[in-house]
Order: C-alpha cells, then sequence, then structure tokens
C-alpha cells in the first residue's frame, strides 16, 4: 500500500551532539540549482525534518528522521516545540524553493519539534542524497525557513530541563571523567564553571557513580571516571535537585 507525506504537517528534529569540546547540531544542506546554467539560486542549510506520513504518529515520524540519519532506533527524543505561524515559510528564498522542489508556497505548514541527544563520537551520520554534518551551535548563521527560531528554543528547552534532570549523559560515553561532564555543561550553558563550585553541585548527584579506573595514555595526570546510573537515578530522582547556573 503506497504512502503518502502529509502536506500541512511535519516534523523537524534538533539533534544535538557533544564532541568533548562544543555543543553541536546536524544540519542538511538545501540546494536548489538553475536547470539551465547548473549555477547554485539557492545554498544554505536546515535542520533534518520532513512531513509526516498520512496515518502516521508525530513521535513515530520524529524517529523515523532520525534513524534515517544515524541508523540508531533508541535516541533519546523530546518535543519542545510546535510551530504554527502561518507566516513562518513566507520568506522568498523558502518560497522559490517549495516552488521549484514542487510544493505550493501558499499551503499553511504546522512543524511539531523534537530535540535528540547523541555523542558526536558514537555514531557516523549516514549519507543521504544532500550533505548532512555536524555544525558547531555557536558558529551557526541564518538557517532555511525559520530553523534559527527552532534551534534557538531547541537550546532553551535543553537548557531547562537538563537543570532537573541528567539528560546530558545521553550525550557522553559510559565512562566520563568530571571535566568532560563539566565541558559538556559549560557548552550547553555558553558559561564557565569554576572547577571546585561545579564539583561541589555534582556531589549532590547520588546517580554519579566513581569507578576503580583511571584514563591511560594521556599526557596530563590520568583523570579517574565515572558512570552514570540509571538504576541509581530512578531510585532517587524524587529528591529535589536544580542545577542551577
Amino acid at each position: 500500500m503506497e504512502k503518502f507525506l502529509h502536506p500541512n504537517i511535519s516534523v523537524d528534529c534538533v539533534v544535538f551532539g557533544f564532541d568533548f569540546e562544543k555543543l553541536n547540531v546536524i544540519l542538511v544542506e538545501r540546494n536548489l540549482k538553475d536547470p539551465e546554467t547548473n549555477e547554485d539560486v539557492i545554498t544554505d542549510y536546515t535542520l533534518a525534518g520532513q512531513h509526516v506520513y498520512e496515518n502516521e504518529h508525530l513521535e513515530d515520524a520524529a524517529k523515523r528522521i532520525l534513524n534515517d540519519l544515524t541508523g540508531l532506533d533508541n535516541i533519546y527524543l523530546e518535543q519542545f516545540y510546535t510551530s504554527e505561524d502561518p507566516r513562518r515559510l513566507s520568506d522568498p528564498t523558502d518560497r522559490l524553493w517549495l516552488s521549484k522542489t514542487g510544493r505550493n508556497p501558499d499551503e499553511r505548514v504546522i512543524s511539531v519539534c523534537y530535540f535528540s541527544l547523541v555523542n558526536c563520537n558514537e555514531i557516523t551520520i549516514k549519507k543521504k542524497d544532500r550533505k548532512v554534518g555536524w555544525y558547531p551551535v555557536k558558529e551557526i548563521k541564518k538557517l532555511g525557513f525559520d530553523h534559527n527560531r527552532i534551534l534557538e528554543y531547541a537550546l532553551h528547552s535543553l537548557q531547562i530541563k537538563i537543570q532537573n534532570e541528567p539528560i546530558g549523559y545521553e550525550m557522553l560515553p559510559q565512562k566520563f571523567t568530571l571535566s568532560q561532564l563539566q565541558k559538556l555543561y559549560e557548552v550547553i550553558f555558553n558559561v564557565e564553571f569554576d572547577k571546585r563550585n561545579f564539583r561541589k553541585k555534582v556531589s549532590k548527584m547520588k546517580y554519579l557513580i566513581k569507578l576503580d579506573e583511571k584514563q591511560q595514555g594521556v599526557s596530563h595526570k590520568p583523570a579517574r571516571y565515572y558512570i552514570f546510573s540509571r538504576e541509581v537515578y530512578e531510585k532517587t530522582k524524587t529528591d529535589l535537585f536544580n542545577f542551577t547556573v
């Protein structure tokens, strides 16, 4: 049975990743060439997204988009925003793109937005028909459609969420150091923490388990590894904790 994409409902995914230095997001190149001269008419970037299939649940559409990008099925996913401004696709560049790709630029499209969290170093972005890659959040300029606003809201939602829930561990390897954990919080909040104060904060995280294992093959003093215990978190998550910046 042939499936059809709904023309008025889409899903956009803000895929955040941490590479131990920067907070990154996956962007997809949007390129339109003149059919006669083969010269670029539009070249910019958007977030990863697509229209939903008719009778497809929104979250299933988001999972499908993420699986197409990464090949993974169990990525952290959080719905945070619905972009429903009737004029969200009114920019001339966006209207041209829609028109040239066979869509009606006058049709209203509502986009339901999700953010997801991954470790950049542990996934390989699958090749698609368009260029896809990781880009530092702090260096992103103008995106297609209203995706700058969506990205801004996604980052704000991540900052709020991570103050009360340990979702940042989704972007870390299974074993990590406290310095790596501190850097993760710093790039998410775009601030620098005092080392002593940061460690005082995380000492309240009962689900942060110290291992009897240290880094090997490093030029500096080896740091001890820690892990996140979901079992301990589930038992203690009723305890009030707020990572106030």
